[in-house]
């Protein structure tokens, strides 16, 4: 998917995929909703979702709701939570290093 925001394109063919989520639920369930972290060749991160009818990423689609996908820009903060908050701890490690210390 390619999406323009504030100028910036945002394109999932050309960007590093860092890490990817999924809610468990299958492909035809409303609530199936998938996640996957990007980051840019100039270093931006951004987030690529798709998901079904009853996900945050839903659609209208005349007067019910249908599935849908977007591409949402975040900063290097909010892609350090989305992977603590998606047990994403690879890619911590791997993207993240610097961002971390031992308890």
């Amino acid at each position: 998917m390619k999406k323009i925001i504030g100028g910036k394109r945002y394109d999932t063919e050309t960007a590093e995929e860092i890490a990817a989520w999924w809610n468990g639920f299958a492909k035809n369930d409303f609530k199936r909703c998938e996640e996957t972290l990007y980051k840019t060749a100039r270093g931006n991160y951004f987030l690529h979702g798709e998901g079904g009818a009853m996900s945050a990423y839903s659609k209208p689609c005349g007067d019910m709701t249908g599935g849908g996908e977007d591409i949402i820009p975040v900063t290097r903060e909010e892609a350090i939570r989305w992977c603590e908050n998606r047990d994403c701890t690879a890619a911590l490690e791997e993207e993240f290093a610097d961002a971390l210390i031992d308890a």
